[in-house]
């Protein structure tokens, strides 16, 4: 990984990209051939993989497609390595594969990501074996000196936080870089440690071949006028030792000119004739079907959920768990007895374990997730005296995937973009990261919107990356409420991900293996409750996930679906006055505040998948309602939430009906903050909009 700058030499001299194909794009031609869709990205942030030979060795080298965003490649680029070396079986020694990060100075001293990817380097679950960074320093950053840089003596000074050798060479002495180079490689193959090259040299033409230096820094750009090049210095030293003539080197450049004029003659009628993906381990995948309900083969036996029930509900022996933990277990068990009660964490596991049964490979990581935020999931049993850690998901059956689940450190910019960078090297892993809360997705913002959001539209790479979003308000205040489902809808286009709100822990577990079990891969992103994790309502049967079941984008209200649901007995379609539409946790505050008023004349219907918007599924729906009143209900700010995302498609849903209707808000007030930070306050705004939705 690597960011812009160097990156076009990079892309030819080391990866071997055909001259004439850079000259392409350099003329306008596209990357890729013209049949293959997607937007494509400036020619200095695409990757490339190439197979090349060393010394009789035959390498894979992989460069991974960047935004401008400096350093922030760093974690993908970890996050595929690790992914490659597991492929590799290789995962202790880990000296199959090599993480390479080429840095600039200026960035590798000032972005906080690359002291997030340090802290992670000897953490079970990130760690690589080691990392080589390269940094290119050259003593400016854009038009920023060193002084105003940094506070440190040198750029790499970060490194001393995990005690990585760090080695200062002269860029000038090709000779030095590479003996310099050598001992960093032959430090990190036998210690398994991150190690620093730093390559002091200078830019010879400022930020790019166009830019005027001069204009910041005359002093400095002076002397580099007069300093004779580094290709000068080095033909100088072998001419002189005797190793060529000066005929020869002058010949070797000329013939060098000559084959870029060659190549520049050649690109102008050059097509690319291979888009570089679905190759390798994405062989057998497809780009998403169109016109499909893509619901993806997610239902499980009996058999199989019981099977993966025991695992969940039964401890080692001679395992000292915590009493609480026994009676979980215990509760667990009888659901699994009595086929009903299953709540969130149950069929979340569910969800886990069938896939590991099916051969799947399963990556979890977040800030406390072994245990879960909200104290739910207990994916790892602690044994009270010798604090051993039991992952009954591991002990399914004897040829099942791997499971891990991790601990992550407090960070959500390094950690996500591991997680993508995973993602992307392995289509079989359902990898997953959950926030500790759902706001605090937002210190990974730049991973979201220039990788998950867009990396299949810019450089044609898959992800079936899948986030956990803790969300719903509850009266904790404005940092614990939101997700700010609102920035991931309006980051959806053109079929780049999915956005999900499900109610019932059984759409959850179809969810999931959905992720799994269809042709193509693409990121989900999943608001996950809080107080619905132990909602006396929000439950599923057994039945709820075994053949015949799968995942609906639309669900109609628990009145007329679900036997003892609710007191409520709702009048027949054609005499039903309102249809309250909403998403989430919302939904069971609406349904007891119906059942408190005996209102039978509202429907109250639950859009679960968001994007893609489920416009024919909701269209059935309404149709069945002719004179009802359409209304949208959230919990979170008008100005925040889905209103302002659906509002335009409930429209467009009602007009192919043949109506006009257009769907009344009722919610909370346009706020600059997410929530109230007073539960008295929290309490009035949820009575108002919960008396105006159900009000005739």
């Amino acid at each position: 990984g690597m960011a812009h700058r160097g990156r076009l030499n990079v892309l030819v001299n080391v990866m071997g990209k055909p001259y004439r194909q850079l000259f392409h794009e350099f003329q306008g031609g596209g990357a890729n051939p013209s049949d293959v869709e997607g937007s494509g990205d400036v020619k200095y942030h695409l990757g490339a993989s190439s197979d090349r030979e060393f010394d009789g060795q035959k390498v894979h080298l992989s460069l991974t497609p960047n935004p401008s965003h400096l350093e922030i490649v760093n974690p993908v680029v970890l996050g595929k390595a690790r992914a490659k070396q597991w492929q590799l079986r290789d995962i202790d020694a880990r000296t199959s594969v090599l993480p390479v990060l080429i840095h600039g100075d200026a960035a590798f001293a000032g972005q906080g990501v690359v002291a997030e990817c340090f802290a992670m380097s000897g953490i079970k679950g990130f760690r690589t074996g080691g990392t080589m960074h390269f940094v290119i320093n050259n003593q400016i950053g854009f038009t920023t000196a060193p002084m105003f840089s940094r506070s440190s003596p040198y750029c790499t000074d970060i490194a001393l936080m995990v005690q990585a050798p760090i080695f200062h060479v002269n860029g000038d002495d090709p000779e030095a870089v590479v003996h310099a180079t050598r001992i960093a490689i032959e430090f990190r193959q036998k210690f398994k440690k991150d190690v620093v090259l730093d390559m002091i040299c200078y830019r010879r033409f400022g930020h790019n071949e166009s830019d005027e230096p001069s204009f910041t820094q005359p002093q400095m750009y002076r002397v580099i006028k007069d300093h004779k090049s580094t290709l000068q210095i080095y033909t100088d030293k072998l001419v002189k030792e005797g190793s060529m003539s000066q005929a020869e080197a002058d010949g070797m450049q000329a013939e060098f000119n000559k084959r870029l004029d060659d190549e520049f003659n050649a690109s102008k009628s050059h097509l690319p004739n291979r888009a570089d993906w679905l190759d390798g381990r994405w062989q057998g995948l497809e780009k998403a079907p169109k016109n499909s309900d893509r619901r993806g083969e997610t239902s499980v036996s009996e058999d199989e959920l019981k099977l993966v029930g025991k695992a969940l509900s039964t401890p080692p022996a001679n395992f000292t768990l915590h009493k609480t933990i026994t009676r979980l277990l215990e509760t667990k068990a009888k659901m699994f007895e009595t086929g009903e009660g299953f709540d969130w964490a149950t069929c979340e596991a569910l969800a886990l374990g069938t896939l590991l049964d099916d051969g799947f490979y399963v990556r979890f990581s977040g800030q406390d997730s072994q245990r879960g935020t909200f104290s739910q999931r207990h994916a790892a049993l602690v044994d009270q005296q010798t604090e051993e850690r039991y992952f009954p998901l591991q002990h399914i059956s004897p040829d099942q995937g791997c499971f891990e689940i991790i601990d992550s450190l407090l960070s959500e910019e390094a950690v996500l973009g591991f997680e993508y960078g995973y993602s992307t090297a392995e289509p079989k892993a359902l990898v997953l990261w959950e926030a500790q809360f759902g706001d605090f997705a937002n210190g990974a913002q730049v991973v979201m919107d220039q990788f998950i959001a867009s990396g299949e539209m810019k450089w044609l790479r898959m992800s079936g990356l899948t986030l956990l979003l803790p969300h719903g308000y509850e009266g904790q205040g404005p940092e614990h409420s939101s997700s700010r489902l609102e920035r991931y809808l309006q980051l959806c286009a053109q079929d780049n991900m999915q956005v999900c709100v499900p109610t019932t822990p059984a759409n959850y577990f179809h969810i999931l293996r959905r992720q799994m079990h269809r042709s193509f891969r693409k990121p989900l992103i999943v608001l996950t409750p809080k107080s619905l994790l132990r909602h006396k309502k929000c439950v599923s049967f057994l039945t709820d996930m075994t053949p015949g079941t799968s995942f609906h984008r639309v669900l109609r209200d628990q009145a007329e679906v679900v036997p003892g649901a609710t007191t409520v007995q709702l009048v027949p379609d054609h005499e039903i006055k309102r249809v309250v539409l909403c998403t989430g946790k919302v939904y069971f505050d609406l349904m007891e505040e119906r059942e408190k008023r005996g209102e039978k004349r509202i429907q109250i219907l639950r859009i679960e998948q968001l994007y893609p918007f489920p416009e024919n599924v909701l269209a059935q729906e309404l149709n069945r309602f002719p004179k009802a009143e359409l209304v949208w209900c959230q919990e979170e700010p008008k100005n925040q939430g889905a209103w302002n995302f659906v509002k335009e498609r409930i429209e467009d849903t009602v007009t192919k009906l043949g109506g006009k209707a257009t769907p009344r808000y009722t919610g909370r007030p346009e706020y600059a903050s997410t929530a109230a930070g007073l539960m008295k306050q929290h309490l009035a705004e949820l009575a108002a909009f919960l008396n105006d939705a159900l009000t005739l």
